[in-house]
């Protein structure tokens, strides 16, 4: 009788396996592997080869703390040739002398996550014998067509799952500037971090078994990610701070990447970073869908708007001086707002849902009970689909809501203006497999004015009414603030007639470039458009803004009085001295500029204003030498204080993946004002490839003086 087959080692093959499923920059020495692609492992006996017709091998594979072969969480799968119920594959490959090579492989419908491989081997008349051959990390495969999250592009597939850096874009609509960014996806322990976060979703702690057993799905894995984000319902990563401030932890604008987030927030025991804002999340969640290998991109919109009572109405009040007044409804629009796209099929909605999916992890509205917004189809939000899941009512308003302005004077609102085109501005990301902004508002929403974009808006406002009680759909919100356009043209009254004409608008224009520590230089420029003369009352101000659009106080106000002859164009000279603006400066650097003009003997009312982002002087890297894989690299860093006035506490932070394996931080401490200074560092980068290096400044005064360079890192001999 022969004796029973006995496993003595078992080789992965992690290398090879890895490098065959995009996995080999995670790591080299673990198997990763993606599902519904094969992969190899050899078993090495001890005692004698491999009979085909004596010995039948049986694999288990096993994920989550309470494995199911109903919930598909367990398999049983053998290696004979005819396929089993198991809709896992395991095939034969080579007979050695004492090993044989199997090809085994994940159905593309698997629960993504950590796996316990096992064999059973039983020989003819022998007892059977069970061996743990060892564990691997199964993810998503957007090169399988039968995947969920399959993205035919080649060039996509590198940009939106393999690329660890990437831009986000910031500021406002008028001045775009791109946020270099460190997503590192692939670095060391990251992996880890995001199983690790999946486990401490309420989900899991809530049922285990069953949270396991969905984790196949990207459309429940992205709610669920999205959820953990934030912690605003659990143990999630990151504390949101909209405030001015941020003493006990990190102002959001300091971080250049998720790396140093996720592990801070696995080496304090899951305790909430300190803190972030909407591109913060943004940036966290793409680091970990592109690690379990859902394509994912990073959206910035401008002039988002957040309208909490579903009525695609943003409302705003003005003061006679012109300054948006703050409010206790949250309604509001801000000057950017940052999300993501996923990609993914839809099969819970009608055909031609799927593709780019909006998912938007900071916490604005709860969904289901919990802190997370979508899967929203894009297509969906274009075509006004808003009672389609998830959050599409939601998502739709962020890019398409319209704006009405008022003015509070006396007790009394008297109606100025409802702006259509206002929300949903210059949509963006990076672009694939370049350095330059791609827009995709089209994506979002018909072109402003067209005929299409107003019926969608139409059939979105009669969905969400359909969808309410009578009565419970106000005409009315009540909100924060919003940004208007540069520029509206005289704003009717309640009462205006059609047959009023505009006769008289106002504009703002910038003379120099807004940098942080000169004077702001505009002027106002009035035109009569009209026959006859026009005596104007004008009343400026201006006054910083937090990111989310909340107006602090105003710190300059002016009154202009303009006479027009007419069809004559004035303008009027204004200057706001770094002196006075910048103790009321917020650390987004955002000044509203307003102007609420009057016509003598006249109740019609003019308002324009216009958002200014204060830039500061970028710092510069320069990559001394050649970059190779294990050889010494030298960078320089030249940066300066822009301010007139000493800085201290200055700390200077590099970072970059495959360049860096830990963030550098540099103290610097005092600044003399306007000094120019540079450093060198040097590393041994340790990845080939198309690399970021990304570098932030900050001070007392100031927090986000930021640059990048992107280097190539040859492999070497």
């Amino acid at each position: 009788m022969a004796e029973g087959l006995e496993v003595a080692l078992t080789d992965l093959q992690s290398s090879w396996n890895n490098a065959q499923h995009h996995t080999e920059e995670i790591s080299s020495n673990r198997l990763l592997v993606r599902r519904g692609q094969a992969f190899s492992i050899t078993l090495y006996f001890r005692n004698r080869a491999f009979q085909p017709g004596l010995d039948n091998i049986i694999f288990v594979i096993e994920t989550g703390p309470l494995p199911d072969l109903p919930k598909g969480t367990r398999a049983v799968f053998s290696l004979a040739g005819h396929r089993g119920p198991s809709p896992w594959i395991a095939s034969l490959q080579t007979i050695g002398a004492n090993s044989l090579e199997v090809s085994l492989c994940a159905p593309p419908v698997a629960a993504v996550g950590r796996y316990l491989l096992k064999v059973h081997i039983k020989s003819l008349q022998g007892p059977v014998t069970a061996y743990q051959l060892g564990e691997f990390i199964l993810l998503f495969n957007p090169w399988c067509p039968e995947d969920a999250v399959y993205l035919e592009s080649e060039p996509q597939r590198q940009e939106y799952v393999m690329n660890d850096y990437g831009f986000i874009y910031q500021g406002n609509k008028n001045w775009i500037r791109p946020c270099p960014w460190n997503y590192g996806q692939f670095e060391e322990n990251i992996i880890d971090i995001c199983l690790e976060l999946l486990d401490k979703s309420l989900n899991f702690q809530i049922d285990p078994a069953t949270d396991c057993a969905l984790r196949g799905s990207p459309v429940y894995i992205s709610r669920v990610v999205c959820a953990m984000i934030n912690s605003n319902d659990d143990s999630g990563v990151l504390n949101g701070n909209w405030g001015e401030n941020y003493s006990d932890g990190i102002n959001p604008a300091e971080w250049m990447g998720s790396v140093a987030i996720l592990k801070q927030w696995h080496a304090t025991g899951c305790q909430p970073v300190r803190y972030g804002q909407c591109w913060v999340f943004a940036a966290v969640m793409c680091t970990v869908m592109r690690c379990l290998g859902i394509p994912t991109r990073v959206i910035t919109n401008f002039d988002s708007g957040h309208d909490t009572d579903g009525n695609l109405i943003i409302d705003e009040y003005y003061d006679n001086t012109g300054r948006i007044l703050e409010n206790k409804k949250k309604d509001s629009v801000w000057n950017f707002h940052v999300w993501n796209e996923c990609w993914m099929a839809r099969n819970d909605l009608p055909p031609g849902f799927g593709g780019w999916q909006v998912l938007d992890a900071t916490p604005q509205e709860t969904s289901n009970g919990l802190y997370c917004c979508g899967p929203a189809s894009v297509r969906a939000i274009k075509e006004g689909e808003v009672d389609l899941n998830y959050d599409t009512a939601f998502a739709f308003s962020m890019v398409n809501a319209d704006c009405m302005a008022w003015l509070v004077f006396g007790g009394k609102e008297q109606k100025l203006h409802q702006d259509t085109s206002t929300v949903g501005n210059f949509i963006s990301t990076k672009s694939i497999q370049s350095n330059e902004r791609d827009d995709v508002t089209e994506n979002y929403k018909y072109g402003e004015g067209s005929l299409q974009e107003r019926q969608v808006f139409l059939k979105a406002l009669q969905k969400l009414k359909a969808g309410r009680s009578p009565g419970s759909l106000r005409a009315e919100s009540r909100p924060r603030s919003v940004p208007l356009s540069d520029s509206l043209r005289s704003l009717a009254t309640p009462s205006l007639q059609p047959s009023d004409v505009v006769q008289v608008s106002l504009k703002f224009q910038l003379l120099d470039s807004p940098d942080m520590g000169q004077d702001i230089r505009f002027v106002l420029l009035a035109l009569n458009m009209s026959p006859q003369f026009k005596d104007l009352k004008v009343n400026l101000s201006a006054q910083s803004l937090l990111h989310d659009g909340s107006p602090l106080l105003p710190f300059w106000q002016d009154t202009a009085f303009i006479t027009l002859s007419p069809e004559e164009e004035k303008t009027y000279p204004c200057k706001i001295p770094y002196s006075q603006y910048s103790q009321y400066l917020s650390t987004d650097k955002l000044i509203r500029i307003s102007a609420l003009g009057e016509e003598k003997h006249s109740p019609e009312k003019i308002l324009v204003n216009k958002i200014i982002t204060l830039a500061y002087p970028s710092i510069v890297i320069n990559v001394l030498g050649a970059a190779i894989v294990n050889q010494l690299l030298s960078i320089q860093v030249v940066f300066s204080n822009p301010l007139s006035e000493q800085v201290e506490d200055c700390v200077l932070t590099v970072e970059g993946s495959g360049l860096f394996r830990r963030q550098q931080r540099v103290l610097i401490g005092v600044l003399k004002p306007h000094h120019r200074a540079s450093l060198t560092l040097e590393t041994i980068p340790f990845k080939s490839g198309q690399r970021q290096i990304q570098a932030n400044l900050r001070s007392n005064k100031f927090k986000d003086i930021k640059g990048y360079r992107i280097v190539y890192i040859d492999f070497g001999l």
